[in-house]
């Protein structure tokens, strides 16, 4: 019997682990010792080591035992990935068509999936063992937060989560500032209070101080200081390794991150919040491109838990289920406080002399709020200084070199400007002279942030005027540290994109003032008037909220457009009820269902014709539902080259999202080899945001 033993425990074991690489896998490797589904590996992969993770154990390997090659080393410094972690892993590998190994390594903290971080004697036992030996001081507790007494809207509201038993998604619709947070705020102490676990999310970093002060504040004296994690990618990897591993091992009792913490392992999950659920931030656009408010609604069905889902502006999509039974509508009409909803005005600027981009009545407006020590927020989703370089003997415009777009002129740091590609990164100096006929006066066409910024600096010289966009907020904490001084008092007038827009509780601003909205009326892509009902609805919404008579002026050459008008009256109900009219008579999302092949090449030509070969072979290889499935003909991106490579794309749609996925399915495997012969780069994304 011993002898039987030693030969079972020196008996190689088979297991399947799953890699990033972009090959289909998983691959098989010989294991010496146990290893099971969920844990780390470090195995060979040609010449190079990779860590991947276990998800079987075959009773034999799938090609010749002989060529399989060992595991290296088994990583122990976690738990194993629990089983409903496995199943979402899967599940989205299946629904976004990408291989298992392609979903599960890119959303782990870089260190968890570098194999240097394990090996070599610096390394030691690896990054989490590492974190956990540092000896950091204790966080320091927040002053305990009194919460506020709830509206009979908020009661209801929270009543009727906490009473849920087992998977519902619900749709919390608030007005701006009608107390959504707090509504999270209680649902969440009720489940912790059971024992279990809650992941809020959120669309930006940016949002993530402010409302973890207000957790922390609430929660610590029930869940400890260790019991709130944050989890984003402006995080160090040491912090972010920290945070996944308090989550996995339960110890995080309340997780609050962007879209990637979607992925985040929590053994006893009782409760998903999405706030501000129709971001468009929650979609990602690089790798897999996943949806987090999706996927959030999929994890919460396997778990059999809640899922709230919060906004003022609700997707259509979201919006279309609860109009259908299909999730339940909770609804918070009013603002919290007692103060009511901005009034907004629409100034229409055909006739009018316009100073600096700015119309007269809305410069009046600022001057007035100045006068009454309250605040003003000039919104303009166009960072820079000026979106384009002009001359006005040749009309030369300064184009990118490297893309079909423009190049957006920037007011450097040290005194001078440059010319910038928001699409490459090119940068240039500014030419002396039209370099097509050296006239020297070259002028700045249109207004970004920084020109807004600077006119707005000459007609109010005694404010304090603060720039919120992708440019001042490069730095770490650069971002934490002007809303801060906005939220401090210590400024007068604020200009920003799309950064300011949402989530944030000004106390002070009574005016909000929105530049050029008119640029997304006509966009070719069909959610255009979707995104822009929604930022502006959001945008309005930071005014007034703890002040009677805020107000809102929308400046527009197009004020009869029903997108101003349903903003007249904060009547999202009615925009709704429009724009999914218009949907469903053209067969668009929500009544049908895309996905959407892009492929990038030197030449144009090349993107096209292997497109075209793509959708050709469907029809060749006789693909399953092919009568279902439209294809729709090749054509080049709007912004058709990037960096000197070419783009173009093709949409495909069905009416049944099952047709679809099991068209996808079997084109996908085609797609490889298709664009290996044509020598593209490919992308296939399921439920595309923008076309």
């Amino acid at each position: 019997m011993p002898d039987a033993i030693a030969d079972a425990a020196a008996a190689p074991g088979w297991v399947r682990v799953a890699l990033d690489v972009p090959l289909p896998g998983p691959f098989d490797y010989r294991c010496t010792e146990p290893a099971e589904p969920g844990e780390r590996v470090i195995v060979p992969f040609g010449r190079r080591k990779l860590v991947g993770v276990v998800v079987e154990r075959p009773a034999e390997p799938a090609i010749d035992p002989a060529q399989v090659r060992e595991v290296e080393q088994v990583l122990r410094d976690l738990p194993p990935f629990p089983a409903d972690w496995m199943r979402l892993a899967r599940f989205a590998a299946d629904y976004y068509q990408r291989p298992l190994g392609e979903v599960m390594l890119p959303v782990l903290p870089p260190p968890l999936r570098k194999p240097s971080a394990y090996q070599g004697k610096r390394s030691g036992q690896g990054p989490v063992a590492r974190r956990d030996a540092r000896k950091r001081a204790p966080a320091a507790a927040a002053a305990p937060d009194q919460a506020p007494a709830l509206n009979a809207e908020q009661q209801a509201a929270v009543d009727a989560i906490t009473a849920l038993q087992g998977f519902r998604p619900v749709l919390l619709h608030g007005v701006t500032g009608s107390g959504k947070t707090e509504v999270y705020l209680r649902a969440a102490q009720q489940v912790l209070a059971a024992g279990r676990q809650v992941l809020l999310l959120v669309p930006e970093i940016n949002l993530t101080p402010q409302l973890e002060g207000a957790l922390r504040a609430r929660l610590e004296a029930t869940i400890g200081p260790e019991g709130v994690a944050v989890l984003h990618s402006g995080l160090a990897d040491g912090e972010r390794v920290q945070a996944w591993a308090a989550a996995q091992r339960g110890q995080a009792r309340m997780l609050l991150g962007t879209r990637m913490a979607i992925f985040a392992p929590m053994p006893e999950l009782g409760l998903i919040v999405v706030d501000e659920e129709h971001d468009p931030s929650y979609k990602q656009q690089e790798g897999l491109r996943y949806s987090a408010r999706d996927l959030a609604v999929w994890r919460a069905r396997d778990q059999d838990i809640p899922v709230v889902l919060g906004s003022a502006t609700p997707a259509l999509e979201s919006w279309h289920h609860a109009e259908r039974g299909r999730y339940l509508r909770l609804s918070l009409p009013g603002r919290a406080r007692a103060s009511s909803l901005p009034q907004v005005r629409l100034v229409d600027t055909r006739r009018l002399q316009m100073r600096h981009g700015l119309s007269p009545q809305l410069t009046d407006a600022i001057g007035q709020r100045l006068e009454r020590g309250e605040q003003a927020l000039v919104f303009l989703n166009r960072r820079g200084y000026a979106p384009v370089l002009h001359c006005g003997s040749c009309a030369w415009v300064s184009h990118c070199p490297r893309c079909s777009a423009f190049t957006v002129l920037h007011r450097g740091s040290a005194p001078g400007y440059r010319l910038h590609c928001h699409h490459c990164g090119y940068q240039a100096p500014v030419p002396r002279a039209c370099p097509e006929c050296g006239d020297q006066d070259l002028v700045p066409m249109g207004r970004g942030t920084q020109r807004v910024e600077e006119h707005l600096a000459e007609l109010f010289p005694q404010a304090r005027i603060s720039r919120i966009d992708a440019d001042s907020t490069r730095r770490k904490g650069s971002a934490q540290a002007l809303f801060a001084a906005v939220h401090a008092g210590e400024v007068d007038i604020l200009v920003g994109t799309q950064m300011v827009s949402k989530g944030h509780d000004f106390t002070r601003l009574g005016l909000v003032g929105v530049l050029n909205a008119d640029a997304m009326l006509f966009a070719q892509d069909f959610r255009a008037p979707e995104r822009l009902f929604a930022q502006l609805m959001q945008v309005a919404g930071r005014a007034g909220r703890h002040t009677a008579g805020g107000e809102v002026i929308i400046q527009t050459g197009y004020p009869e457009q029903p997108v101003y008008q349903a903003l007249l009256r904060h009547d999202y109900a009615g925009f709704a009820r429009h724009a999914l009219e218009e949907r469903e008579s053209t067969c668009l999302p929500p009544y049908a269902y895309q996905a959407l092949l892009t492929a990038e090449a030197r030449e144009l030509a090349q993107a096209l014709a292997f497109l075209q070969r793509a959708r050709d072979v469907a029809d060749e290889a006789g693909l399953p539902a092919l009568d279902a499935v439209t294809r729709y003909d090749p054509v080049p991106l709007r912004v058709v080259r990037v960096a000197h490579v070419e783009r173009a794309q093709l949409l495909v749609e069905s009416t049944s999202r099952p047709a679809l996925q099991g068209f996808l399915a079997a084109w996908s495997a085609w797609l490889p080899q298709l664009a290996a012969e044509a020598r593209v780069r490919w992308q296939l994304e399921v439920d595309p945001l923008e076309i």
